[in-house]
């Protein structure tokens, strides 16, 4: 039998109590998601986004419960990957694994143009082209965020959405029946979708559910440390966006690439846009830094575990690094950087990790009643939750996203196949 966290003693030192989880949790979530996640969502629901925010927060709910319960039977690195191959077999492990891949390497593209509309809207391409070459190149030399540069950033975001919320309400531009009218853009099917696209926005949420062996007391510790962290992301977006809908007319907002700023610019504090603009250009660089590292590794993986090309599974003899695989992540997303449009990468990102969370919650489910540290019907909740809003998303991101998981399937089956034939 599988032990859990609670029968078999810690390998780590238990110094984190509540609060240090807490600030775990909001610095995983609370980043560069906002600064592009809010345009697409008001393109989607109007002012409607903001109970789409909700929703989003509800759903991230679900799915840190079901990482959290999964992480204490299987106290490994590899998340679903490892889940679904542990407790649905290996095709679904595959699946999860190629999932997370193609999502991320969707949220690369969009931190990257992120960085670039934020930074210099009329040289985006080159720009955000230029960026994803950068952060690859600061992976290789085995260059890694400390915890302090975290901080650092969390504080430079806090600091940059407290002077959206400060410079657009004193800005003499609030108009509250901007807040009406979501019915007549979206209605419900609209309300959902913008969920889908604010969900990319609490990425990181799962960050919680891996310190099984670090906190003191983890059965009441993590369901707490999870809760408030999502609640208090949730009032930050919900108040930051809230702003943002009373100080700009919805459509300028939707076609806006760099929404936040607007809001800024629209009142008399105008000449604070360029703090935001930094503060968006540093978190969207760090987010970018971190995906970019977790994917290669998630490549790298997979390639030792016979899932990719075993080439993807080298390591650097110096930087002691993935470097076969950072240089391929690297790449594809620089070439997708030069065609792809912010709001697809985000739909296709959602839609990507979504399935990627609905393996997830099914695995969660297969779990005996001694195993678990939620009810069952937690997990369910949360696989209904993430395909409903996976099928709410652009017709684009949808099809997009079956394609590819059609392919990897094909790819998975004819690998397989090879294997056996070689036995």
């Amino acid at each position: 039998m599988t032990k859990t966290h609670s029968s078999e003693p810690s390998r780590l030192a238990r110094r984190l109590h509540t609060a240090d989880a807490v600030i775990i949790g909001l610095g995983s979530m609370v980043g560069a998601g906002i600064f592009a996640a809010a345009g697409p969502a008001a393109d989607a629901a109007g002012s409607g986004l903001l109970i789409g925010v909700v929703i989003a927060g509800g759903l991230s709910y679900l799915n840190a419960t079901t990482m959290a319960q999964l992480a204490a039977v299987y106290p490994e690195s590899g998340g679903t990957y490892v889940y679904g191959r542990e407790r649905l077999g290996p095709f679904w492990g595959f699946l999860a694994g190629w999932g997370f891949v193609i999502g991320k390497l969707a949220s690369c593209t969009a931190m990257a143009l992120t960085f670039a509309f934020y930074a210099a809207p009329s040289y985006s391409r080159p720009i955000a082209v230029g960026s994803v070459l950068l952060m690859t190149l600061v992976n290789y030399m085995g260059v890694r965020k400390t915890a302090f540069a975290t901080k650092v950033l969390v504080a430079i975001v806090l600091a940059s959405l407290f002077i959206v919320v400060s410079a657009s309400l004193g800005g003499g531009a609030v108009d509250p029946s901007r807040l009406g009218g979501w019915t007549e853009r979206g209605g419900v099917p609209g309300i959902l979708q913008a969920a889908g696209m604010m969900f990319f926005a609490f990425a990181g949420y799962a960050r919680i559910a891996t310190l099984g062996e670090e906190v003191i007391e983890p059965r009441t510790t993590i369901p707490k440390a999870i809760v408030i962290s999502l609640v208090l992301t949730m009032l930050i977006y919900l108040l930051v966006i809230m702003t943002a809908v009373l100080c700009v007319d919805i459509r300028e907002l939707a076609a806006s690439k760099a929404p936040l700023a607007l809001a800024v610019e629209s009142g008399r504090f105008a000449f604070l846009s360029p703090a935001v603009r930094i503060g968006a250009c540093f978190a969207s660089l760090g987010v970018l830094l971190s995906l970019l590292a977790g994917v290669s590794r998630t490549l790298f993986a997979m390639a030792a575990n016979g899932d990719l090309p075993h080439a993807l599974s080298a390591v650097h003899p110096v930087h002691k690094v993935p470097h076969r695989a950072e240089l391929a992540v690297g790449l594809i997303v620089a070439a997708v950087v030069g065609i792809a449009d912010i709001r697809s990468a985000i739909g296709f990102s959602s839609f990507a990790v979504l399935v990627y969370y609905t393996i997830a919650n099914v695995a969660a489910w297969t779990l005996p009643p001694h195993k678990r540290l939620w009810p069952r019907w937690m997990s369910a909740a949360g696989a209904l939750s993430c395909l409903t809003i996976a099928f709410s998303l652009p017709k684009t991101s949808i099809i997009g996203g079956i394609i590819l998981f059609l392919a990897g399937s094909l790819y998975h089956g004819a690998r397989q196949a090879m294997t056996r034939t070689r036995l």
